[in-house]
């Protein structure tokens, strides 16, 4: 028993990213290792099909559900879906069986010993039923369900604990968000009247107002509908304002009944990530682990050659015992830890306790030098091509000094190619190197059988590796070119934490109360900020990574009261500010 309580210690200090005795710190680092990611998601993400933009990518507005052992993953324009034992490691899973599978907005149910599918926009009454989602052998049920309302996208199925049924959808800058009981005995079929759930609210919600910065003055598109019951309480979640911008969120409404009257919850949005290596967490949904701790899948924003070029992102989602709905997005895009226990999110982002070390930091490479240093601004929506695609293309990187490296993130661009889908899934391959003086290299990671589609993929050194440099080279001829939007590079520096902000100055805009403007000193040593947005009771509502001394924001809710602090960080840690 005193064994495994000190076990249990030492993983949650790990997650908390602090300091374990050194005789447990491998066993950590090779135990673990497998369920240390990274957002965006590394999956397989398809090419899509033939249209008049360049080659992209593509999966946004997921759906995860727990089944019969597995985690089941689906999203838009993905031609099948994925499966994942842990939530880390996932698995694609073609499908053609599924009629409606590349349309947007999916949405799943289980009933009993079988899982329902449904999309939107394109097939709206098609249901599809299976035992086995492990099979691609999905039958297509006699649905009698149908939309009363104007719209007939983003649908939501919910089961409430008594057995009975509901339908939620809307995706419009001008409708509503809507809501009927349906009959899963009776193919799906109405039950009573549809009831109007969340009108457009965007002169009093910010958040919802259009626009990447929500500066459009108009309402944005309301749509992407989930529900969540927590004891007792019926959250109702939405996203706004728009797909294409970081600044797409998650709102929620709570009611005592699944038909309403709702409420507006003020600390909305809930579910918010505008700044970072990448942005966005709307059109989400809340599912619980096997060990019952909630998570949200959601979109995240590209928007580079497609406007609906986007990737999933995972966060870690718990109820306060107050009975506020939270979802932790800012350092998601930073390794952290996949528990296999029952944990309090409430206490732990999760974070693995590792910094980013190639941020900004001296770059060169095989061709196209001078684009080099986008491969390390923090940014994926810029990025560096080499010239071709052909083997021995390489990026590399001058942390400055030998630091201590915990993992590497490689996020493949994609830049020139030409694959459609269908396809196959598309491997790079390629090796990583280390040197102490950019000339004796050893090479640390190699990828140069590597057969998996994994565009996003976070490495995790099974000891950590104290070096100056890093290179990347690539070993297969590319049916595009060599690019990346970033080679991330997570680890600890050797200097200390930066100091307190000083000289915040925050004004609100008092012809549009939905806007403030922060700004504060600049701090010798921070290479960026979190921006922490909380109401009068105390509690952080949102928090927003930035990497000047300012912020302008219009997602505020007009008639709320807001107070602010500013922590620093760089390299060697965090420091909270006041």
């Amino acid at each position: 028993m005193k064994k495994r309580i000190y076990w249990m210690l030492a993983f949650f200090m790990f997650v908390a990213g602090g300091n374990l005795p050194a005789q447990q710190k491998n066993v950590v680092d090779g135990t673990k290792n497998s369920r240390i990611v990274a957002n965006p998601m590394n999956l397989t993400y398809r090419f899509q099909m033939q249209d008049r933009s360049p080659a992209r990518r593509e999966a946004a507005d997921p759906v995860c559900e727990y089944f019969k052992g597995k985690y089941y993953l689906f999203a838009s324009k993905s031609g099948g879906y994925w499966s994942s034992p842990d939530l880390a490691n996932w698995t694609y899973i073609p499908c053609k069986s599924i009629g409606a599978i590349e349309t947007y907005a999916p949405t799943i149910v289980i009933i009993g010993d079988l899982i329902y599918y449904l999309a939107g926009n394109e097939a709206p009454d098609k249901i599809y039923k299976t035992t086995n989602p492990d099979l691609d052998e999905w039958e297509l049920i006699e649905s009698k369900f149908e939309y009363t309302a104007p719209t007939n996208a983003d649908p939501a199925f919910f089961r409430d604990d008594n057995g009975r049924m509901y339908m939620y959808w809307g995706s419009s800058n001008i409708h509503p968000i809507s809501g009927v009981e349906i009959d899963p005995a009776d193919g799906f079929k109405p039950v009573g009247e549809t009831v109007v759930l969340i009108p457009l609210n965007s002169k009093m919600h910010g958040w919802e107002t259009f626009g990447n910065n929500n500066e459009a003055n108009k309402d944005g598109w309301n749509e992407a509908p989930c529900m969540l019951k927590h004891n007792g309480k019926y959250y109702l979640q939405y996203a706004g304002n728009g797909t294409i911008f970081r600044t797409y969120a998650d709102g929620v409404y709570v009611s005592d009944s699944p038909l309403g009257p709702y409420k507006y919850q003020e600390y909305s949005p809930f579910s918010f990530k505008p700044g970072g290596f990448i942005g966005g967490a709307g059109h989400g949904h809340v599912f619980q682990d096997k060990y019952g701790n909630y998570w949200r899948v959601a979109t995240m924003i590209l928007s580079l050659r497609q406007q609906f070029e986007r990737r999933l992102g995972l966060f870690p989602c718990y109820v306060t015992q107050d009975g506020q709905l939270r979802t932790h997005t800012v350092w998601t895009d930073y390794p952290f830890v996949i528990p296999d226990r029952k944990t309090d999110f409430e206490k732990t982002n999760l974070s693995a306790g590792w910094h980013i070390l190639s941020h900004h930091k001296k770059a060169t490479a095989s061709s196209l030098p001078e684009n080099a240093a986008s491969a390390f601004d923090e940014h994926i929506e810029s990025m560096w091509a080499a010239a071709t695609g052909n083997q021995g293309e390489w990026l590399q990187i001058d942390l400055g000094e030998k630091k201590r490296i915990n993992a590497i993130q490689v996020n493949f661009a994609d830049v020139g190619f030409t694959i459609r889908a269908p396809h196959a899934p598309f491997n790079y391959q390629y090796y990583i190197e280390a040197s102490d003086d950019a000339e004796h290299w050893t090479r640390i990671i190699d990828r140069t059988d590597n057969v998996k589609d994994a565009v996003h993929e976070l490495i995790v050194l099974k000891k950590p590796l104290k070096s100056r440099y890093l290179r990347i080279t690539n070993t297969k001829d590319l049916p595009g070119k060599f690019s990346l939007y970033d080679f991330r590079v997570f680890g600890k520096g050797n200097g200390k934490k930066p100091q307190q902000i000083t000289g915040l100055t925050v004004r609100r805009n008092e012809a549009d109360p939905r806007r403030y403007a922060l700004s504060w000193d600049k701090q010798p040593g921070a290479d960026g900020y979190i921006v922490n947005v909380n109401l009068p009771d105390g509690k952080t509502n949102q928090s927003i990574m930035v990497y000047e001394n300012q912020y302008e924001g219009g997602f505020f809710n007009r008639d709320s009261e807001y107070r602010f602090s500013i922590d620093t960080f760089n390299e060697n840690g965090i420091t909270k500010g006041k």
